[in-house]
C-alpha cells in the first residue's frame, strides 16, 4: 500500500494531520486515518458510492 498517491480531504485540518486520506488502488479505493496511516481500509467503488449516496441522503443516521 506504501506505492499508492495519497490524496487527503480538502476539509482537513490546516496542520494536515487530521483528515482522511484516499487512494486509487487496483482492487478499488483505499482509505486511511492521516493519524494512522498504517491502517487502510480497501472498498470497491460501487460500495463506496453506496457508502457516500447513504451518508449524504442521511439514511444511515439514527435516533439515539
Amino acid at each position: 500500500m506504501s506505492a499508492l498517491k495519497w490524496i487527503k480531504s480538502s476539509y482537513s485540518e490546516a496542520s494536515g494531520n487530521n483528515c482522511v486520506e484516499v487512494a486509487w488502488a487496483q482492487t478499488g479505493v483505499a482509505l486511511r486515518d492521516s493519524k494512522r496511516p498504517a491502517d487502510v481500509i480497501v472498498i470497491d467503488r460501487a460500495s463506496l458510492g453506496a457508502l457516500i449516496e447513504s451518508l449524504r441522503s442521511g439514511s444511515l443516521l439514527t435516533d439515539r
